[in-house]
């Protein structure tokens, strides 16, 4: 398996999922090496297979030096050349060169594992996977997360990136999608046969238990919550004018942006320019379990996606007896149903829905019971089945 994070290095969706469906590969007594990119100056080996190898039996975790860093963008990656001339002296100096440098270490690593199936997860991986099948005549899974479309909104998209998700689809034996809008997608913009194409949703884990937690700032106000990265495809603009709009009508209320990215900065000087920065607090990235303290301290959980392949926070939110509303432009809007679904552009029914939420009590209460017990339903062996399921019919189709 071939994936750019896991935990605890991680810093999105990707890792969680990454995680869930290793362990619960794992449980299925399915044998998991995992190629991971890590910077040598934040590579800890033992303290990450005491955290993530040896929580999970049958994951073996293997580490590439490497200045890949999850949801990097070439821009983002020059940056860091710029601020770091060194970087460049020890890995690519640019985004694709450090792509190609790991995809060459990877095929390295492939040459010593032994194993059945090859299964990738999102562009970077692709090139390592491609060798590997070459290298060893194994079939190979590709998993699609996102596509380049989805990151950019379909807006400046990097032909470099699309080519390579393309090239790599076209040489899969399968290709996982997170959901059916990413399914659909790939068909429309990649040209890939809806047949390859299998469809698993991603999963979330569900404490035996729910523990409450009083927070300070709930005494005086109401909670609406943003949490994830401050990036175009996650549309925390439409979050902040539906705040505002929210605010014309309801004064006690404040509302968190939880998450780092590309757009941080334009979102606090939007918050300015429409007068509420005083009610809109940036908490920047959250450590796992501050994250767990930000959904419970929330009252309404939004996530305003412009286009979300799955978006496994919503279920984290319910699992935290949180009530959510999120975009009808993504993929667990497919599988949850007690939850206020909207389109991510219309900020005026974005804000009547947290409204509503934050006013009717019983609507509130027994939206997010509800979720919690509908939540509780989900779990990482039933995507580890499916899964399984590719990987036989690949390893069939390879005899």
């Amino acid at each position: 398996m071939f994936g750019w994070e896991f935990p605890p290095l991680s810093s999105g969706g990707l890792g969680t999922a990454c995680y869930g469906l290793t362990k619960g590969l794992s449980k299925k007594g399915v044998e998991v090496t995992f190629v991971l990119p890590s910077a040598a100056e934040i590579n800890d080996v033992d303290f990450v297979k005491l955290v993530s190898a040896n929580s999970i039996s049958n994951v073996k975790i293997k580490r590439i030096s490497s200045a890949l860093k999850p949801y990097t963008t070439s821009d983002e990656y020059q940056r860091q050349v710029s601020k770091n001339p060194n970087l460049a002296k020890i890995y690519g100096s640019t985004l694709f060169e450090e792509v190609a440098r790991y995809t060459l270490a990877a095929e390295k690593i492939a040459e010593e594992e032994d194993f059945d199936v090859i299964h990738c997860h999102d562009w970077m991986t692709f090139g390592a996977g491609i060798r590997a099948k070459r290298k060893k005549k194994k079939p190979l899974v590709l998993h699609v997360h996102a596509t380049e479309l989805d990151r950019t909104g379909g807006h400046q998209v990097n032909q470099y990136v699309y080519d390579m998700e393309r090239y790599g689809m076209s040489k899969a034996d399968k290709i996982i999608a997170v959901s059916n809008f990413t399914k659909n997608k790939i068909v429309t913009h990649y040209g890939i046969r809806p047949e390859k194409i299998a469809v698993v949703h991603n999963a979330v884990d569900v404490p035996h238990h729910y523990n409450d937690e009083n927070f300070e700032i709930r005494k005086n106000d109401k909670i609406v919550l943003f949490l994830g990265r401050v990036t175009l495809q996650k549309g925390p603009d439409y979050f902040v004018h539906a705040a505002r709009k929210v605010l014309e009508r309801e004064k006690n209320v404040k509302f968190v942006i939880a998450g780092t990215g590309d757009m941080e900065a334009r979102m606090i000087e939007k918050a300015a320019e429409l007068g509420i920065s005083d009610k809109v607090l940036f908490a920047g990235f959250l450590h796992p379990d501050d994250v767990e303290r930000a959904y419970k301290m929330a009252d309404v959980y939004v996530m305003p996606s412009v286009s979300e392949p799955f978006g496994i926070t919503a279920l984290e939110a319910m699992k935290n007896k949180t009530s959510v509303i999120v975009s009808k432009q993504s993929g667990v809007s497919e599988v949850i149903r007690h939850c206020l679904k909207v389109d991510f552009w219309d900020v005026n029914e974005i804000s009547n829905k947290i409204i509503a939420l934050l006013r009717y009590k019983p609507l509130h209460e027994t939206l997010k019971e509800n979720a919690y017990f509908e939540v509780g339903k989900f779990n990482w062996d039933v995507p580890a089945e499916k899964c399984i399921k590719v990987y036989n019919e690949v390893m069939r189709l390879n005899k």
